[in-house]
């Protein structure tokens, strides 16, 4: 294999969170809808997935969030074009995890517009998401309504 045959991908977590049967999603400051999470940092390499869903919950939806975490249920790759760093198109994969908000203490930080609770059942995410974050969302959606137990 070559050097040529091989791509380099960010790598991701991100959280399906849910409370009352409702799903949280974020606007960014890009104008993008986002579930909660988000990239791996470079000094992160030893530190445990848990750990890192924590920081980025923590910076994302406040250090007063309370929540429980389950397993990985949706896998997702996307392209998106870094504004910030002159517009290069990055490739991320992402690790999709369950979650339940345990309390409703969520501080929205400066990188959201906006927030969002919908109904997995009458949710169209295809008015929101685009790329990989859409196919994840409709895979979770469709895993929902095959009544995957999420509890």
């Amino acid at each position: 294999m070559t050097t040529k045959q091989k791509d380099i991908y960010f790598v991701a977590v991100k959280v399906f969170l849910e409370k009352n049967g409702k799903l949280l999603i974020l606007k960014d400051n890009f104008g993008d809808w986002d579930l909660p999470g988000g990239r791996i940092l470079k000094d992160e390499f030893y530190t445990s997935l848990d750990q890192i869903i924590k920081r980025k919950m923590s910076e994302e939806l406040g250090k007063n969030i309370k929540y429980v975490i389950g397993k990985p249920i949706v896998f997702m790759r996307h392209k998106r074009i870094e504004q910030i760093f002159g517009n290069p198109i990055v490739k991320i994969f992402a690790i999709g995890y369950e979650g339940i908000l345990k309390n409703r203490n969520i501080k929205l930080s400066k990188r959201h517009s906006k927030i969002m609770w919908v109904d997995p059942n009458t949710f169209k995410p295809e008015k929101y998401f685009k790329g990989g974050w859409l196919k994840g969302v409709q895979e979770y959606i469709k895993l929902k309504k095959s009544k995957y137990d999420l509890r």
